[in-house]
């Protein structure tokens, strides 16, 4: 790789860079896989009460070692603990506060998402594979906001920031805001917007793996992550 070359993040600074933007109070519900890492990167001084569907709320961080509780998991069946205050309840209730509009956040991970905010993340076209949905349309029409981790292109390369999502939709028009390995993305009524961009790279070089037109912050920013 060139001196210039792009440097894209790894999945735990994408995990990091999308947990410094969540707000004060918030509560918070983080999807499977990458967005689970975002509990790892909460800034010590920020209070997050985090949800997951299986029914807990104030969850905390994974276990240290020898300290797990094999009946404390979250939806995506990973070992967590539960903070001072918090609870676990049926998941009938977990749900109850998603329908119900409680749920400020949701960080997802997805297939694709669309340049207007379309998301797609719980099966592809594939018939052998597994149908995924979860919680995810209960999440993508009730949380008051949600926002997107994703590997910027798929392994061979295609975009998975669409025109059009290929792919079933969770959900119409939900995304706000997209953290890749590449750049900070947010969906606006003008387009997609690109606030932050890894080093080494620059618009054009983005346009090329991006299907949807985008359009550069005046006020954009290099993305940069400590080393997690």
């Amino acid at each position: 790789m060139s001196e210039n070359a792009p440097k894209p993040l790894s999945r735990r600074q994408m995990a990091w860079r999308a947990a410094q933007d969540i707000p004060e109070g918030a509560y918070v519900n983080l999807g499977i896989g990458l967005p689970t890492l975002c509990g790892d990167y909460i800034p010590k001084d920020r209070e997050i009460v985090f949800h997951s569907e299986n029914g807990i709320l104030g969850m905390g961080p994974a276990p240290a070692k020898g300290q797990e509780d094999p009946d404390l998991i979250n939806a995506g069946k990973q070992l967590v603990t539960l903070l001072p205050g918090g609870s676990y309840f049926h998941h009938n209730d977990a749900f109850l506060m998603i329908r119900g509009g409680h749920i400020d956040l949701a960080l997802m991970g997805a297939l694709e998402v669309a340049a207007n905010g379309d998301l797609a993340n719980w099966i592809t076209n594939d018939p052998h594979a597994p149908p995924g949905v979860g919680g995810a349309m209960d999440l993508a029409a009730g949380a008051k906001e949600v926002r997107i981790l994703l590997e910027h292109t798929t392994k061979d390369g295609a975009p998975r920031i669409k025109q059009t999502c290929s792919y079933p939709l969770t959900a119409k028009e939900c995304v706000k805001r997209i953290y890749t390995n590449l750049a900070l993305i947010d969906v606006t009524r003008d387009g997609l917007v690109v606030r932050e961009m890894v080093e080494g790279l620059d618009l054009a070089g983005l346009q090329e793996v991006t299907e949807p037109k985008l359009t550069l912050a005046d006020d954009w920013k290099k993305l940069t992550a400590p080393t997690v």
